[in-house]
């Protein structure tokens, strides 16, 4: 089952339009009046005809006022039949409603009748009626306010007559003029005009709430002219006028056409682009010159200028102003102080190199446009003679001059003229100032001081740049400061943050300059990067010495003031030190022994701190550095023991096994092919073989066999134990080894006999060799010692007793290692190996 209010519009539409009659033919809604005031009362009944099929008896009527259910209606049956609602609505504040009588149909409204209501005020009376007469479109144009907005359609007519006099009499009506909708204005073309004769004017508001009319206006068109403005124009006054009087504007106007016969006057107001300057206006300006000179301006200033006129003497409206006209001011010659700074190099001894510097400072406000700078000088001994050296626009110029030249002038130019000479004077006297020193506020900004000298200059001039000086080659900044009693000044002008700036203070004397003096600075600083990292040097049980290496300055970083060294023991109790910037070494005293400590420096400066990485010690124990002595000391004896035996090791006399044996060099000798190797224990003392009553061996001729061949030596002789080789190898030994290598060379043919031996055997064979002796007179080659003496066999040395003992030799002494012990030669050799014989 849809409920109440359930079915739209078009559905309920439609079910009355297939209903046998329409519900709309049933009632209507019933209004005294459809607009009302605002905020008044509205009654309004609905009827329902009783030839309505549709109605029953119990059918019940219902009112919405918009969408909104309004109760308090009243539904009764008249005696004809027909059922009547009515409702009062106390106020209505909508400027618009709409009402509608529903009637209720099952679960639904259906709709009987609506009807729209409006609400609003009553017209206000127009006022500030004002009419003006404009000769351009030939009209009078009135316009007023309507007042209040009524909410309703309200018609505004501007009503109108002609009369005489004051208006008191109504000669002859004028036809009314209906503004557009929306507008409250309306004009009254020329030819219902009677120009010079006065008429009335009203306005009157009119809807359907009332009536209202404006006062009535008595004028005469004429006086309620409007000009149209007039049209500016520069005039030239030709330059040789504005040379003559600078700082004046001229100017030329046009009236309008319609305007050409009324008699006007004009006013003129003018206004310079700069900030905070207003308008100035200029009246009365008589209409008949059309033309005017305004002076007393500043020069070189561009000015706005703007004019309007009125009818004069009569009565009239002032006209709009005119588009405004740009000028610029005449120039006059500049007026200005020129404050100067120079720089001067010997460039020979009759040549100086100047470079000078200048500021255009104004004495009058707004200022004259300087056009350029000349710098020129006088020779001495020519009159009147002026040389330039500088013609330029900039602010700086460089020249030469003979070294005795002192002095220039410099003036500033424009097309009015020059400004006064300011001399320079290239002269430097006075005392120097007592001292610099600068701070920075903020990043921007240097703050220079320094302590007058006595007496005091009458200024100074600060000049600062970056350091080292910028690539782009530019001048530095500089600036004048003529109060001599100040004792610093703040910088501001191109500081930039992080960079180091030289700052140079120079005082003014009378006409000349005092000796400059520099200081270097940073517009910021910050604090270093890193402190110097800390090493132990030396450590005991209660100190420790710590060193660190200073770091060289860094550019943007503020020089270090001071160091602080922490140190922190196991018990974290601190403990802390303050040294000056050139410190590098501290000793940190009271330590405890056999104790943990971590330490820390931290390197200061004005602009922060930072601290170093942490190193960490530990103090001796008590007995510690008894026990490093005694251990020294200990090791150091144990040392000298040990050299000293290996001393008397190496060079006792007599010991049996050396440890550096005397031998030849067995690669270089022939007998390093067949010695064999020698034990310890077959080393015995050979007697000394320099006996004089023995004899020298000289010759020494070993046999090889080359070739297995059978000898007659090889025969069965049962006297010959030992095998001879065939093949024999000289060795020669020239001189006696004893005798001094002074001694005389022997002469060839010399009477004493040389005795020669050989060794008869192989290296290789098994069997033992033969020694044998021979009898030689042939001299030595050269020898430089006399020939040895007779040779004597081993077994036929002396006994200790000075007397011989022979020996009785066997067959084993028949070979070649028991026979060649008494060789001299080879009492160096120790030859081992041989079954059966022992070691020489």
């Amino acid at each position: 089952m849809v409920g109440p209010g359930a079915w739209s519009l078009p559905t309920a539409a439609l079910i009355l339009l297939l209903l046998p009659r329409s519900l709309e033919e049933c009632g209507h809604i019933s209004l005294p009046t459809r607009i009302v005031h605002l905020g008044d009362a509205v009654t309004a009944s609905c009827i329902i005809s009783p030839n309505c099929s549709h109605v029953g008896p119990e059918s019940q009527i219902v009112w919405k006022l918009g969408t909104e259910l309004q109760p308090g209606g009243r539904q009764q049956r008249l005696p004809d039949g027909t059922e009547e609602s009515t409702i009062n609505l106390p106020r209505l504040d909508d400027p618009w409603a709409l009402l509608s009588c529903y009637l209720r149909w099952g679960h639904s409204l259906q709709i009987l009748d609506q009807a729209e209501l409006q609400a609003g005020y009553p017209p206000a009376t127009p006022h500030n009626l004002s009419c003006i007469m404009n000769l351009t479109t030939d009209s009078l144009t009135c316009q007023w306010e309507p007042g209040r907005d009524t909410h309703l359609s309200t018609n505004y007519t501007l009503k109108s007559f002609k009369s005489r006099g004051h208006c008191q009499v109504q000669e002859e009506a004028i036809p009314d003029c209906v503004p557009e909708d929306g507008q409250n204005r309306c004009s009254i073309p020329r030819k219902h005009l009677q120009l010079y004769q006065s008429m009335g004017i009203w306005v009157q508001a009119e809807n359907v709430l009332g009536t209202r009319v404006s006062p009535q206006l008595c004028l005469d068109p004429m006086d309620t002219v409007k000009l149209e403005p007039p049209t500016l124009w520069a005039l030239d006054p030709g330059p040789e006028l504005a040379a003559l009087q600078p700082g004046c504007l001229y100017v030329r106007w046009e009236s309008r056409k319609a305007s050409l016969y009324i008699e006007q006057k004009c006013e003129l107001r003018y206004q310079p682009q700069l900030r905070g300057v207003g308008w100035t206006v200029v009246s009365p300006l008589p209409s008949s010159s059309l033309q005017h000179k305004l002076c007393g301006l500043l020069p070189s200033t561009v000015y706005t200028l703007q004019m309007r006129c009125i009818r004069w003497p009569l009565p009239g409206y002032w006209s709009d102003w005119s588009p405004g006209l740009q000028l610029t001011s005449a120039q006059r010659a500049p007026s200005v102080r020129l404050d100067t700074w120079w720089w001067q190099k010997k460039l020979d001894p009759r040549t100086m190199d100047v470079q000078l510097f200048w500021k255009p400072m104004p004495l009058e406000e707004g200022g004259e446009k300087i056009q350029g700078y000349l710098v020129s000088w006088r020779p001495s001994g020519q009159a009147g003679a002026v040389l330039p050296l500088c013609n330029t626009t900039e602010l700086n110029c460089t020249f030469c001059l003979p070294s005795e030249v002192q002095e220039v002038a410099l003036v500033a130019y424009n097309t009015a003229g020059t400004s006064r000479p300011t001399p320079v004077v290239f002269l430097r006297k006075g005392p120097p100032l007592g001292g610099l020193h600068t701070m920075a506020p903020d990043p921007h900004s240097l703050w220079v001081g320094w302590e007058p000298p006595s007496p005091r200059p009458r200024g100074y001039v600060i000049e600062w740049g970056p350091s080292p000086p910028s690539p782009s080659g530019s001048h530095k900044t500089w600036k004048m400061e003529r109060n001599g009693s100040i004792a610093g000044t703040l910088l501001q002008e191109n500081i930039r943050p992080f960079q180091l700036y030289e700052i140079t203070v120079t005082p003014l004397n009378q006409d000349t300059m005092g000796s400059p003096q520099h200081i270097y600075a940073y517009s910021q600083e910050t604090a270093p990067s890193h402190a110097p990292e800390l090493h132990l040097k030396h450590i005991d049980k209660t100190w420790a010495q710590l060193e660190w290496v200073p770091q060289a300055p860094e550019l943007g970083k503020s020089p270090l003031t001071h160091y602080t060294i922490f140190w922190t023991n196991a018990q974290h109790q601190s403990f802390s030190t303050v040294l000056n910037a050139s410190s590098h070494d501290f000793i940190l005293p009271d330590l405890e022994p056999a104790t943990l400590y971590h330490v820390h420096l931290m390197a200061a400066s004005q602009a922060g701190a930072t601290n170093s990485t942490s190193l960490t010690l530990m103090t001796l124990a008590p007995g510690e550095s008894k026990l490093h002595i005694i251990l020294s000391l200990f090791g150091l004896l144990l040392l000298l023991a040990c050299l000293c035996g290996a001393a008397r090791l190496c060079c006792r006399p007599s010991r049996k096994n050396p440890l550096w044996p005397s031998i030849p060099d067995p690669a270089r000798s022939s007998l390093g092919s067949w010695v064999p190797t020698v034990t310890a224990e077959e080393i015995f003392q050979l007697p000394s073989l320099w006996d004089p009553s023995l004899p020298t061996v000289t010759k020494i001729t070993v046999l090889e066999e080359e070739e297995k061949k059978p000898t007659p030596w090889e025969s069965n002789d049962s006297s010959a134990t030992c095998s001879l080789p065939t093949l024999v190898q000289a060795y020669v030994l020239q001189g006696d080894l004893r005798a001094p290598s002074m001694q005389p060379q022997s002469q060839p043919g010399s009477s004493d006999q040389v005795l020669y031996g050989q060794v008869l055997g192989s290296p290789t064979s098994p069997g033992q060799g033969h020694y044998i002796r021979c009898d030689s007179t042939q001299p030595l080659l050269g020898g430089l010692t006399p020939s040895p003496k007779p040779y004597e066999n081993l077994w036929f040395q002396t006994s200790p007793l000075k007397t011989p003992e022979p020996l009785v030799p066997n067959q084993e002494d028949d070979c070649v290692f028991g026979p060649l012990l008494d060789f001299p030669l080879l009492q160096g050799l120790q030859v081992h190996g041989v079954e059966g014989l022992g070691g020489f």
